[in-house]
Formats: structure tokens, C-alpha cells, sequence
């Protein structure tokens, strides 16, 4: 079977093993380290509070996680969403290219009121813009602040906990 033997005639079976083995494990290591880096856009998360509803956010504060956002993903519970925070208040755009979900989107102001939503369409490149320079934007699903009855001007409360990365 090709076994090698060393000088006094013992198998190097073993010695091949441990190799294989020990190659193995570093591929591993290598395996898990580059699974990390490519963790998805979402981090932590945050509970909001808007009037009398609870939202389970997922942070998307860094500009990789931003602009990845919720790009390929089929699902998002009910009452969860994701919070997008930047590190300066501006008058940002949001498109849907590559997001199959129909999504609404808040932008908020640094003091936590609703600037305004809009309601964004799966796989297409409209930009919905701030209204005004806003610091946050709530993405849910499609119509869930409609149904909830929220507007402009309400307050979401535990956006201000949230910082971006720079």
C-alpha cells in the first residue's frame, strides 16, 4: 500500500497521521478564522421601543454592515427589523438591489423622532432619501409601521444607545 518504513523498519503510519492531522487542524483554524470574517452584516442586537411596540433591531454599524444590510436574506420576524447607524447625521439613500424582502424604512433623527418612511420594493435600485439629515434608519417589514399605526414624529426610544464605528 506505499507504507513507509523509517531506517530500523517501523511504519511511519503514525508520523503521516499526526501531519495529515496537525494539516488538518490549521486548515481549521484558517476554515474559522475566514467564517468570521465573513460574519453576517448584523451584529448585536438592540431593543427599541416605539409607543407601545417593542422591536428586536439588529445593528448594522459599521460601513460594511451597512452596506450589506439585509442583501439576500428571505426572512425577518415579525416584530424584528434592522437598525442602521451612521456616525454623522446626513440626508442618506437606501436602494434594494439584491434584498428580496419588501421592507419599510424609518430614517431617524438624532433625537430619536421619525424623519419620515418610505416603502421600498424587492430588487430595485430607487433611492429612498432622508428628508432630513438623520443619524438612524429603521428597516422592517413592508407596511409593519403602517400597521402600527406610526408616523412621522413619534419617537423611537434606544437609538441613541447605539454609536457607528467610523
Amino acid at each position: 500500500m506505499g507504507e513507509a518504513l523509517d531506517e530500523n523498519g517501523i511504519l511511519l503510519r503514525h508520523q503521516s497521521v499526526y501531519y495529515h492531522s496537525t494539516i488538518m487542524r490549521w486548515g481549521y483554524a484558517f476554515l474559522l478564522n475566514g467564517l468570521l470574517a465573513l460574519q453576517p452584516a448584523w451584529g448585536d442586537d438592540v431593543d427599541l421601543r416605539v409607543g407601545p411596540h417593542i422591536i428586536k433591531a439588529e445593528i448594522a454599524a459599521t460601513t460594511e454592515s451597512r452596506m450589506r444590510g439585509l442583501m439576500l436574506r428571505n426572512h425577518l420576524c415579525a416584530e424584528c427589523g434592522m437598525l442602521f447607524a451612521f456616525p454623522t447625521a446626513d440626508r442618506y439613500g437606501f436602494w434594494m438591489k439584491d434584498t428580496p424582502l419588501p421592507l419599510s424604512i424609518a430614517f431617524i433623527a438624532p433625537d430619536g423622532s421619525i424623519i419620515n418612511i418610505d416603502e421600498m420594493q424587492p430588487h430595485t435600485t430607487e433611492v429612498h432619501y432622508a428628508k432630513n439629515k438623520a443619524l438612524y434608519a429603521l428597516e422592517m417589514n413592508r407596511g409593519w409601521f403602517t400597521r402600527k399605526g406610526i408616523k412621522a414624529g413619534d419617537r423611537v426610544l434606544g437609538v441613541k444607545n447605539v454609536v457607528a464605528a467610523h
